[in-house]
């Protein structure tokens, strides 16, 4: 098995959304805001090779919406989705599956573009299994206010109407954990939170003798491992407390590699148990392992 970091670009957010009740005083050390208090996060990506399969985990924002929409998050930087896949030498039609963590439009924007005509939307990845649950799929297709303008029709209803979508089994949880095992790819376990959003889904990944863990909106950055340190974005932000504590133990206790999907900086890191709880260890690129 292989994993190669896929890069789709950068977009901005709100400082204040991105880090909830911790003050400004105190994030924008770390994250410096520009004038209008948004802040510049990556569109990380992960491909994963191996087993006759190349398996992209998310896929960024894509370019399917209009002016006024991108005019709120500024897409900006030099990689795109098509562009990192080349460098590696691929396209996207040889990607075999995609894998959703979940369906916010940032996360699963790429997964859908316009046709030819442009009349129209077509999957990107024409020869791909789109993977969700029917967990996740019900909430983001029956949205609720407060997630409506992030769950877009456009990136979602056509993967169901290509036929192309697959759901993970789900209810072969074991009754004492929110781990699944991946059947077809041995060593790609999928762990489901619920806080940030309904049934979101980390991989856990098997490489070189370590766990690496893509942590979608878990942790987007190292900034986010303090627990208190919680989005704005998040539906259940006492949950999302609760699951990352419990989470950063674990990641403590047995050295997982944390990959970050949105730290523009660093893609990698480890953390450790401290007198004053769980702290950042060290980062790292994912090609040091």
């Amino acid at each position: 098995m292989i994993l190669h970091p896929i890069d789709t670009g950068f977009f901005k957010l709100d400082g204040g959304a991105m880090f909830g009740v911790v003050p400004r005083t105190l994030w924008s050390k770390l994250h410096p805001p520009d004038e209008r208090n948004l802040c510049t996060w990556a569109m990380r990506c992960l491909l994963v090779e191996g087993e006759g399969r190349l398996i992209l985990i998310d896929n960024g924002l894509g370019d399917k919406q209009d002016s006024k929409f991108f005019g709120h998050y500024e897409p900006h930087g030099d990689a795109t989705l098509a562009s990192s896949l080349k460098k590696l030498g691929f396209t996207l039609d040889d990607v075999t599956d995609v894998f959703l963590t979940h369906l916010h439009f940032d996360h699963c924007g790429g997964s859908i573009q316009w046709n030819s005509k442009r009349d129209g939307y077509e999957p990107a990845f024409r020869n791909a299994t789109y993977w969700s649950n029917e967990h996740h799929w019900a909430w983001a297709t029956k949205p609720n206010a407060r997630e409506k303008a992030s769950f877009l029709k456009e990136n979602i209803l056509p993967i169901q109407e290509s036929g192309q979508l697959k759901f993970l089994p789900l209810e072969r949880v074991e009754a004492t954990s929110n781990t699944y095992v991946w059947d077809f790819l041995p060593g790609f376990d999928v762990f489901t939170v619920n806080g940030h959003t309904d049934a979101m889904m980390i991989p856990h990944i098997r490489y070189k003798g370590r766990t690496v863990c893509f942590m979608a909106d878990l942790l987007p950055s190292v900034h986010h491992i303090p627990v208190a340190w919680v989005m704005a974005y998040d539906t259940r932000p006492l949950l999302t407390l609760n699951e990352k504590a419990a989470f950063l133990e674990r990641a403590a206790d047995q050295n997982y590699v944390l990959f970050f999907e949105h730290d523009p900086v660093n893609q990698c890191c480890t953390v450790e148990r401290t007198e004053k709880g769980i702290k950042l260890k060290e980062v790292f690129p994912l090609s040091a392992l």
